[in-house]
């Protein structure tokens, strides 16, 4: 980093690379939908980004971790700092930034928009995810709503007075959607009579708002058992009327909080609807088809939970970079005790290993997140369709592994902070702690890791007879060629490592064949560490590569020190996991790799 002054939110010059010169913002400009838009105006949203995020959430980033949401007299109690962050957040357009004009939103690119929401996540995690979750909620209702459900509900999700949540999980389902037991009867009218349960339902109750739209999930009564029955309906808490007014409550309960390890800040619920058979929700699209609906949703929490633990990782980079810069401790190890005093931490080698492998996973996380936010603009604005579909379906092959394998590494990341400040570091006096709960989060919501790779392992890298697969090499393979001579070691290396998994990829799917699917799907966590790591080191050797061209050598060095780093030492463990794949095979045949349930 550049700074030798307190901890930023996000090194400026970091940001400006990704976006201007690797992912090429810019070009968006001669696209019809963003027309009139210029670099200029994106700095200065990104300008305003920053100061709010540190005038009003950073400032109450610890308050709200150490006064968490309590439950009094049945009304959440919230620090005041946390609605004023959020008012904040409203008041400056941020949430309808990407929407049409012609119903308050400025046609940002998406891109955009989420460099701005970086700014916001590393800031305050938890303060954040109410705009992000009325945010995606919102998406949610212009992507499949009718017209009067957009009328009615859009307008006032976006200025900021009504909020948004996800209500899908239930006590006995938890990630297993398939068993969600909620019930919706059809009325008379056209709506639906709710009743049942949801957990961890995040934002579902608080005084912030007029009212919260919950977007849940739900059978309707004789509809098919398994996720295909599921459907998706609008649920405020307080009923809204014909003209978008908020009235009386509509039997939504809140049953308890859960006291959370990090993330404090956002309250998590217990929910119940239809105590008194007085619930009413109504039906977003077609019966049935509620699942599909709301991946809309999931998918754009999942890309944003990647985000977010990128951006946690990065928050602890900072505060790690400057207490090594200030801390003075030990002795260099090839100057003589009597002869000099204590040094910074940040001269001793191994504080600088921690340093640089959190700088490979924050900015390289970042840039990832932000590439994937580009792909989002060019799946919908680019002129050629082919060029949408294989945004489309790289965007899809990148989800799992930015949620998964970037929130993963964003927690070694984060206990690479602590141990840097010692055992300050595992006291709340320091920042990096809270930083670390916050993340423990991340690899479990919006469908846990393990989820996720099962779904890359099973539907994505699979989808269209690999055509996502084939997208991404594309653009591996032009980053290696496009690599200076100094790179081209690691630019062979990227490439062996995905040949290699291209081939743990056939081999995996002949086993499926022989097999079945249990033991085809065994080694999924093992191919997310490969296809993770892989992921990683094409994204270094891509910035590596492009900061050729900068002019400024002390960043310059930073970005390749990085690659190098990932080369050494992240990429090898790739080829690791892909040979415990291989390993599999013979030692355990068709039986998976580990123990039967009735063993422990």
């Amino acid at each position: 980093m550049t700074s030798d002054g307190p901890p930023r939110l996000i090194e400026r010059v970091d940001l400006d690379f990704i976006l201007y010169d690797l992912i090429g913002l810019e070009a968006l400009t001669a696209r019809p939908r963003f027309e009139g838009q210029d670099r200029a105006a994106y700095d200065a949203i990104l300008d305003q980004a920053e100061a709010i995020a540190w005038a009003k959430f950073r400032n109450h980033l610890q308050k709200s971790d150490r006064e968490e949401p309590l439950l009094e007299d049945g009304a959440v109690r919230l620090p005041p700092e946390i609605a004023e962050g959020v008012a904040a957040f409203h008041d400056a357009g941020f949430a309808a930034a990407h929407h049409d004009e012609e119903i308050g939103g400025l046609q940002l690119p998406w891109t955009v928009t989420q460099a701005a929401f970086a700014y916001f996540q590393a800031a305050n995690i938890a303060t954040v995810a109410y705009p992000f979750l009325t945010i995606a909620a919102a998406n949610l209702i212009a992507a499949h709503g009718s017209a009067d459900q957009k009328r009615r509900f859009l307008p006032p999700m976006l200025e900021g007075r009504f909020f948004g949540t996800m209500a899908l999980s239930e006590p006995q389902a938890g990630s297993s959607l398939s068993d969600v037991r909620t019930k919706a009867v059809p009325l008379d009218d056209g709506r639906y009579a709710i009743k049942g349960s949801k957990m961890w339902t995040s934002g579902g109750d608080h005084g912030m708002a007029e009212t919260i739209i919950h977007m849940l999930l739900a059978r309707i009564e004789g509809a098919p058992e398994g996720v295909k029955g599921l459907s998706l309906f609008i649920v405020p808490r307080d009923r809204v009327d014909d003209a978008g007014a908020v009235g009386a409550a509509n039997d939504v309960t809140l049953t308890g909080l859960n006291h959370k390890m990090g993330y404090r800040g956002t309250v998590n619920t217990a929910l119940s609807f239809g105590d008194s058979d007085a619930c009413i929700g109504e039906l977003v699209g077609a019966p049935n088809t509620g699942l599909a609906q709301m991946f809309h949703m999931m998918n754009e929490a999942r890309i944003g939970v990647g985000a977010g633990a990128a951006m946690l990782a990065y928050a602890g980079y900072q505060e790690s970079l400057a207490y090594a810069r200030e801390r003075r401790q030990g002795r260099a190890l090839d100057a003589k005790v009597s002869k000099t005093g204590p040094v910074p931490l940040i001269v001793h080698p191994d504080v600088r290993r921690m340093l640089i492998e959190q700088k490979v996973i924050a900015e390289g996380g970042l840039a990832l997140a932000l590439f994937c936010a580009r792909l989002v603009d060019e799946k919908t604005t680019a002129p050629d369709p082919k060029q949408r579909r294989d945004s489309h379906l790289l965007l899809e092959l990148l989800t799992p592994i930015l949620k998964a394998w970037f929130s993963d590494a964003a927690l070694r990341a984060n206990d690479a902070a602590i141990q840097i400040h010692g055992g300050y570091g595992y006291t709340r006096d320091f920042l990096v702690e809270q930083l670390y709960r916050d993340n423990r989060l991340n690899p479990i919501h919006e469908g846990t890791n393990g989820v996720q790779a099962l779904d890359l392992l099973g539907r994505k890298a699979v989808m269209e007879d690999g055509a996502a697969l084939h997208v991404l090499g594309r653009r591996i393979v032009e980053t290696a060629r496009s690599a200076p001579e100094e790179l081209k070691a690691e630019a062979d290396a990227l490439l062996d490592a995905w040949g290699a998994l291209r081939a743990a990829t056939l081999a995996i799917g002949e086993r499926r064949d022989r097999l079945g699917p249990e033991a085809a799907l065994a080694p999924a966590q093992a191919y997310m560490e490969a296809f993770g790591r892989i992921t990683l080191a094409w994204i270094w050797l891509w910035q590596a590569t492009v900061v050729e061209n900068q002019s400024d050598a002390h960043f310059r060095a930073g970005k390749l020190a990085a690659c190098r780093h990932t080369f050494f030492w992240e990429l090898p463990k790739a080829f690791t996991a892909l040979a415990q794949i291989d390993a599999q095979e013979g030692a355990f045949g068709a039986e998976p790799p580990y123990p039967d349930a009735n063993t422990f």
